[in-house]
């Protein structure tokens, strides 16, 4: 969604803009980090938007990044974890944060979210450890891939279609990229992460 951004309202976990499309204020509820990256009130702003419906609710969520939107999907996925808590968990930690907390099985880093207790911390932290290399591009818990979006996450994306394990298409999805470089195309990372794997 292009839109001008008319308000906001700010809360250290979460809040929500007022975004103008074409003349219809849409009220978006938004992680701290979101609201921060959308800008002055005035300005033009692109956002990816959710949108939940309950029978008497409707209710549009809206993140600065498509990656941002995929991680609230994923850590809904989760029993417990509705949209504020997710919202709070993005509000909390960045992205790689929650990649590396995942990939090393660190509760205690998801926990310092607010309404995450401990339990809850270790049932996200177990259900996604594997899920989220598929998303996150977690090659192995001492590094994650720098992008989760274009030819490396469409990579990892390939390889786990083939039936590799999230850790092992993003560790090989990594060494690929390291061997070809930043401009590799999409094929040319799969042909060598396939032979990466294989090793």
């Amino acid at each position: 969604m292009i839109a001008k951004l008319t308000g906001r309202l700010d809360s250290s976990d979460a809040g929500h803009a007022v975004i103008d499309v074409g003349g219809v204020g849409y009220l978006v509820e938004a992680s701290a980090r979101t609201l921060d990256a959308l800008g002055p009130v005035g300005g033009d702003v692109t956002i990816h938007t959710e949108m939940l419906v309950g029978e008497d609710f409707l209710r549009l969520l809206g993140f600065a990044k498509a990656e941002e939107r995929d991680w609230f999907r994923l850590l809904t996925s989760v029993q417990g974890v509705g949209a504020k808590v997710a919202l709070a968990i993005l509000s909390a930690l960045e992205i790689g944060d929650l990649q590396r907390a995942l990939a090393s099985g660190d509760s205690a880093m998801i926990a310092r979210a607010n309404g995450v207790g401990p339990k809850l911390a270790q049932r996200i932290t177990h259900e996604l450890k594997d899920k989220a290399g598929a998303l996150g591009g977690i090659a192995g818990s001492s590094s994650a891939l720098s992008a989760t979006s274009g030819p490396l996450g469409d990579a990892v994306s390939a390889l786990t279609g083939l039936g590799f394990k999230p850790g092992e298409a993003s560790a090989a999805v990594a060494a690929a990229n390291e061997e070809l470089g930043a401009d590799a195309s999409l094929d040319a990372l799969v042909r060598v992460a396939l032979k990466k794997a294989g090793k």
